[in-house]
């Protein structure tokens, strides 16, 4: 069992035996209240190496990397049935040893990317990750497959755990990261015809079976990275969204869903800022924002090229305004006037009243991996896949990364909305509609 940090006691000394507390963000209380076993609210991560690690040097590296970034090294503090905050309570390291090597044997991966989805992290012991290094003896190199439970961490915090471990592992330092470029000042979105309370459209259903399992499916790809012209006003971010909103556009009008034709599209979108370096706060550090589209603008035959750049205005101006994590309500929901067991189930009970106004889905483009993830004589990442939540009423996300000049899509739903036919179908539609954004194509 671990030691604790010690917490300061008022005057500068220390209370012995006192672990360090630090009370949920906004962020993590909202999904610690809405925490449900049927559809586990996990981030799932993937690296794949083109040889196989050492064991030994990979948990000594990886807990080495725990060390240098001690706020992932937390667990969820027991707290009696009137407390009015869930704390974390930060460890000096892990109660339990987060990496695993599950035997080599057919069929691994399949199972390991399972778990990921359908089995989350304990909150109750420190890190709330699993690191699964999976082999198998018809495939060459590894993968690193991490679970995350999102309400502790989020995918870029996660990656800089890896890419810090990856460092001590080759012996390699990581050049400096730049912070993500945001714009000081941008114009106001173009606004939208539909008025912003509109009820949006959400996925139809597909076709999960007489008897669906609850819990999440998953589908990963490789595509190209869409071409755009030298000095062109959208980025490559835009372009995944436009795809995105033409790919549920049409698969809501192929479903028959009623009002295809005339709800608008509200995609959530993560916007971090943190900087890349060793200094990266660890947590769930993203803002949530959500670009609109009129039925019009996503309608059968749409002017992709209008539709970048008009998306483009949107997501600039969205990005440069300050916003809180997930908006100024939400902040309401967790002011401690009240023990946390009453305002979690309020706050269940406002998520399921408002699942009819929930955006439509979401997508999360992680962008192009700023770091090496040079693993020495294992070599470097050939590719990383990511995998966001896909909980219902949405039931559908799409992520996005960028290795070695490839785009790595992960399709994610809920399997009590669609099924594995409706995810290839969804896939092909997607990749037909990135396509029809590269400037080759417009």
């Amino acid at each position: 069992m671990a030691t604790t940090q010690h917490q300061r006691a008022p005057g500068g000394g220390q209370s012995p035996g006192q672990p360090v507390r630090v009370p949920f963000p906004v962020v993590d209380e909202v999904a610690r209240h809405c925490a449900q076993d049927a559809e586990p609210s996990t981030v799932h991560i993937e690296i794949h190496l083109p040889a196989r690690v050492d064991e030994e040097r990979l948990r000594s590296a990886f807990a080495a990397a725990l060390a240098r970034h001690p706020r992932a090294l937390m667990r969820e503090r027991p707290r009696g049935p009137l407390a009015r905050r869930y704390e974390w309570e930060l460890t000096e390291g892990p109660d339990t040893d987060p990496v695993s090597f599950p035997t080599c044997a057919p069929g691994a991966l399949e199972r390991a990317r399972a778990g990921a989805l359908d089995r989350a992290p304990a909150l109750t012991a420190s890190p709330p990750l699993r690191l699964d290094v999976v082999r198998e003896p018809d495939r060459e190199g590894c993968v690193l497959l991490f679970a995350v439970h999102h309400t502790a961490l989020d995918g870029p915090a996660c990656m800089r755990l890896a890419a810090t471990a990856a460092e001590i592992y080759s012996g390699s330092p990581i050049p400096p990261s730049p912070a993500p470029a945001r714009p000081a000042a941008a114009p106001l979105p173009r606004q939208s015809r539909t008025p912003a309370l509109a009820r949006p459209a959400q996925v139809a259903p597909g076709s999960p079976g007489s008897a669906p399992v609850p819990g999440n499916a998953l589908l990963l790809a490789e595509l190209p990275v869409p071409r755009r012209e030298s000095g062109a006003p959208y980025t490559v971010n835009d372009q995944l969204m436009v795809a995105t909103a033409l790919t549920v556009a049409d698969w809501n009008r192929a479903q028959g869903a009623p009002g295809a034709d005339r709800r608008p599209l509200r995609i959530t979108m993560p916007v971090d800022d943190r900087p890349r370096g060793p200094e990266m706060p660890i947590g769930n550090g993203t803002r949530l924002v959500e670009v609109g589209f009129t039925a019009a603008e996503v309608a059968a035959g749409a002017d992709v090229a209008a539709l970048l750049r008009t998306t483009a205005e949107r997501t600039r101006a969205l990005k440069a305004q300050p916003r809180p994590q997930l908006g100024h309500g939400a902040g309401l929901l967790t002011v401690p006037l009240l023990p946390v067991a009453a305002r979690a189930a309020l706050t269940r009970g406002l998520r399921v009243a408002a699942g009819p106004w929930t955006s439509t889905t979401l997508l999360s483009n992680i962008g192009r991996i700023p770091y090496p993830l040079d693993f020495g004589d294992a070599g470097r990442a050939t590719a990383v896949w990511f995998s966001a939540p896909a909980r219902m009423p949405r039931g559908l996300t799409f992520t996005t990364a960028s290795t070695g000049g490839r785009l790595h899509l992960a399709l994610r739903w809920s399997r009590t909305l669609l099924g594995e036919s409706d995810g290839a179908r969804l896939l092909e539609m997607f990749t037909r509609h990135l396509a029809a954004t590269s400037s080759e194509a417009i």
